[in-house]
């Protein structure tokens, strides 16, 4: 073997090691981005959640991630835990964040789209689907979209935890959590009993 051709076999072979070592489309997936790490010890690798410590991230829009992060960064949004963790992600953090959670699959739900369902036997689904007008409710999906699977700045409820379901709109309910369109959150809290928002929280995280 002349020295010209033991270069270029050595070169094909390094190349071909690059190459193997080099992760897959999915593989690249699976890695944790640095500005992530800190994220999966209460919401897991795969954005699971993680009940009582984190709710489920898998299954959210990048854009409602991002814009929860931005709202905890600038105090917006309160949460002893989640305000310094924020604080954290400097850079593309945020963004970072946002693309790996959001890129997690959550479970299937077939998606029920308003309307083709007219009556309803339970409460909880009728206030779900068709809202209550008689308080001025909207139906739960004309935002959270059909069996609210959530999209953009509406976050998918449908296999999310019932525990922070419940959580999140007493907050709205109280006031304690703001950063919403308008209010509109807050209006809509305000007029459910506590008994319907247990039965709503329960209804959503069994979607699944």
């Amino acid at each position: 073997m002349n020295i010209r051709t033991f270069v270029i076999g050595l070169t094909l072979c390094s190349g071909y090691a690059a190459a193997s070592d080099a992760p897959s489309g999915k593989q690249s997936m699976d890695i944790i981005p640095p500005a992530a790490q800190l994220c999966v010890s209460c919401h897991g690798a795969k954005g699971e959640g993680i009940d009582p410590l984190g709710p489920r991230l898998a299954g959210l829009s990048k854009e409602y991630i991002s814009t929860q992060l931005q709202h905890f960064q600038a105090g917006v949004r309160q949460n002893a835990t989640m305000m310094p963790m924020a604080m954290t992600l400097q850079g593309d953090g945020i963004e970072q964040v946002a693309r790996y959670f959001a890129a997690k699959p959550a479970n299937h739900v077939k998606p029920v789209i308003r309307g083709e369902q007219v009556v309803f036997n339970d409460d909880t689904a009728r206030l779900a689907y068709q809202g209550d007008w008689s308080r001025g409710l909207p139906a739960c999906v004309t935002c959270h979209g059909p069996s609210a699977l959530g999209g953009g700045l509406f976050p998918r409820l449908a296999g999310q935890q019932a525990s922070y379901i419940k959580t999140q709109l007493l907050a709205w309910q109280s006031g304690t959590r703001k950063g919403d369109v308008d209010g509109m959150m807050g209006s809509v809290a305000n007029k459910l009993t506590v008994a319907e928002i247990d039965a709503l929280a329960n209804y959503f995280a069994n979607l699944k």
